[in-house]
């Protein structure tokens, strides 16, 4: 029998400022670029922002 999966979406997760800033600086702290850019993304959903 195949794995079902389903698609995670970390901005559904990211409800309050202080999950927000911990999320960003967990990214912040790894260092990499494109980390930092998808992080700031998810913020940006979770907030309604949209581009």
């Amino acid at each position: 029998m195949a794995l079902k999966t389903m698609r995670w979406d970390p901005s559904e997760y990211l409800d309050s400022p202080e999950e927000i800033a911990a999320y960003l600086e967990a990214a912040f702290e790894d260092g990499d670029s494109d980390l930092i850019a998808a992080a700031l993304s998810d913020i940006s959903r979770a907030i309604g922002l949209t581009l």
